[in-house]
């Protein structure tokens, strides 16, 4: 399993519109090769800075597929109005893991 974990800055006072955008395009995510789930996390330090964390498959499933999919363009529509800067993307694999 990979996580995308994908740090976005929203422009202040468009927070709720935000998530809004991220409810109605997780259908986008989840109809995606190799998504398993989606968690929106925002930071208390920085209210206007949120975690997309994304579960794939495998990295093509998100650098490949998804990115190059309509599913990528309607999800950049939906919530790409609201972006203060260009999301800062990282890819982990855990290497060590307790539940």
């Amino acid at each position: 399993m990979i996580l995308e974990i994908a740090t976005l800055d929203i422009q202040p006072g468009q927070e709720e519109a935000f998530e809004a955008g991220v409810r109605q395009a997780t259908p986008l995510f989840m109809r995606s090769k190799g998504c398993h789930g989606l968690t929106l996390q925002r930071v208390i330090e920085q209210p206007s800075r949120y975690l997309l964390i994304v579960r794939w498959e495998t990295l093509e499933d998100h650098t490949v597929h998804f990115r190059g999919s309509q599913e990528f363009q309607d999800w950049r529509g939906l919530v790409g109005p609201y972006f203060a800067s260009a999301p800062a993307v990282v890819h982990v694999q855990a290497v060590v893991e307790t539940q």
